[in-house]
């Protein structure tokens, strides 16, 4: 069973929600990025499981998306999967209570996990800077005038 994905959220549906919990699985596109580095594709993919303890929903599993990054070393493009092993949240609920949201909760738990500061690979050496000899010839006035006290 899916949790309901319209409008880009990730609802459960507490109606129809097994008395002894459920196993949700899915892609839903829930990540609106606005960044200048940071880029999502694809969904946010979930395996998650829902349960109703008492007075609240309980709801626990795992969350993963892609993105496409820049390394703050060299400043190439690579993509990386933000993995969420230990997502958990706990809802209240009361009779009433319909649909349970898990969008900003599922939203904020991947971009908490996102790199402060991403890099391509741990070996990554940075931007490579060449190395070249400059002739600076307005050092030449002052190299000429010490042979010049020197003479003297």
């Amino acid at each position: 069973m899916k949790p309901e994905e319209s409008e880009n959220l990730l609802r459960i549906d507490l109606c129809r929600l097994k008395a002894e919990g459920e196993l949700f699985e899915g892609e839903v596109d829930i990540i609106d990025c606005e960044e200048e580095y940071v880029h999502p594709f694809g969904g946010v993919r979930y395996s998650l499981f829902a349960k109703v303890i008492a007075s609240e929903l309980l709801v626990k599993g795992r969350l993963e998306q892609d993105f496409d990054l820049v390394c703050v070393r060299c400043g190439a493009d690579f993509d990386m999967t933000c993995k969420v092993e230990d997502f958990i949240e706990s809802y209240e609920i009361n009779d009433k209570t319909e649909f349970v949201d898990l969008t900003n909760d599922a939203r904020d738990s991947i971009i908490l996990n996102l790199p402060t500061y991403p890099v391509c690979s741990e070996t990554c050496p940075g931007v490579v800077m060449k190395s070249e000899n400059f002739s600076d010839d307005r050092w030449n006035v002052l190299d000429d005038l010490k042979k010049e006290e020197g003479d003297k």
